[in-house]
């Protein structure tokens, strides 16, 4: 299994939208992707309440079969459309992808 976790901080206003705005249409983009790609198994958007510098401002927690569904996701084009927004409307980008037994 592989997981995948990337977490973003967003601008304060972006694509016509305040942060809290665009956080929940991240949110609404990647939950859309629930069955729907081939070989993600769970996925999970988490929306940060702490507003330390340190924090940001959602999380992606997901998993995968393996290296090549992780990959398939990447290259969907429904995750393309989730990811060219989220591009346009983060400031900060962070991510671990790891295999789990």
């Amino acid at each position: 299994m592989v997981k995948h976790i990337v977490m973003w901080r967003l601008k304060e206003h972006a694509e016509g939208a305040d942060k809290a705005a665009n956080a929940l249409r991240v949110r609404e983009l990647l939950e859309g992707l629930r069955g729907r790609i081939p070989g993600l198994l769970a996925l999970e958007v988490g929306l940060n309440f702490d507003r330390s510098s340190a924090a940001f401002d959602v999380v992606l927690y997901s998993e995968f079969e393996d290296e090549r569904a992780l990959a398939g996701y990447q290259s969907h084009p429904e995750h393309e459309v989730a990811a060219a927004f989220i591009g346009r409307v983060r400031s900060e980008r962070v991510l671990v992808d790891y295999k789990s037994e």
